[in-house]
């Protein structure tokens, strides 16, 4: 394959002063690398991608597959002090599916869907701060489906026939940084009314892992979801949702 990495480059260093593209042909785990490059000190901008992923991960430990060229998966790693951090996936969500596709949704808290199948998937981790500052390195792990899934799942070309995993990164790749920027300086709110436009659970029935069941109502302004229960209006900031089947 034939990756972007300079128009990519051109695209995001005048954004990120330092800011570099890698792409290697296997990895464990992008954001795994770039934890590992934090840890030894390494804490430059740097947007790295692997072709093939081994041990991939999702959210709550979960694994995320990925083969040379039937996936996109990434990383983004840059020193990021926002003044509060919630609602930072949904955000980055927003970008990703604005950049994309019409079609595709956004089921809180990090995933991206279309008809109910997943398609995207976003795992942001943190290293400690950075020199001793107020900046934390931040790692935005970054896997889209291209091509088509089985469901559970959905690739890209189901909505894009011509779609590749070079071209989809190019289509995403500043969309997210200027995201990043963005939230870093406003928070969540400029961003709420964005992703409640593509929310995926609105007015659904959902059920948590903590056993509350009620009615998906949007997310506030700090990113947590607003679930009506039986007891009330709820604001849910880190229980696992799922819809439950009608």
């Amino acid at each position: 394959m034939r990756w972007p990495a300079e128009a990519v480059w051109e695209a995001v260093a005048p954004l990120l002063p330092g800011f570099t593209v890698e792409v290697l042909p296997e990895l464990d785990s992008t954001n795994s690398e770039l934890m590992r490059r934090a840890r030894a000190g390494r804490t430059e901008p740097v947007l790295l991608v692997a072709e093939h992923q081994t041990a991939g991960r999702g959210r709550l430990g979960r694994s995320w597959e990925s083969a040379a060229g039937d996936s996109l998966t990434f990383s983004l790693g840059l020193p990021l002090a926002p003044p509060d951090w919630s609602g930072l996936s949904l955000a980055v969500g927003v970008a990703v599916a604005e950049a994309l596709h019409a079609d595709i949704r956004l089921k809180w808290p990090n995933d991206l869907w279309v008809d109910d199948r997943k398609l995207t998937g976003i795992l942001i981790e943190t290293a400690a701060p950075v020199d001793g500052g107020a900046s934390r390195y931040t790692i935005v792990g970054i896997g889209i489906n291209v091509a088509p899934r089985a469901a559970p799942a959905i690739g890209l070309r189901e909505l894009q026939p011509d779609a590749t995993a070079p071209g989809t990164l190019l289509a995403v790749a500043e969309p997210v940084v200027r995201t990043l920027q963005a939230f870093e300086q406003f928070g969540f709110s400029p961003f709420q009314a964005r992703f409640e436009r593509r929310d995926a659970l609105a007015d659904r029935a959902v059920r948590l892992s903590d056993g509350m069941a009620g009615t998906a109502h949007g997310v506030d302004e700090r990113g947590a979801l607003l679930v009506h229960t039986a007891a009330g209006m709820r604001a849910v900031t880190s229980a696992e949702v799922s819809v439950r089947p009608a």
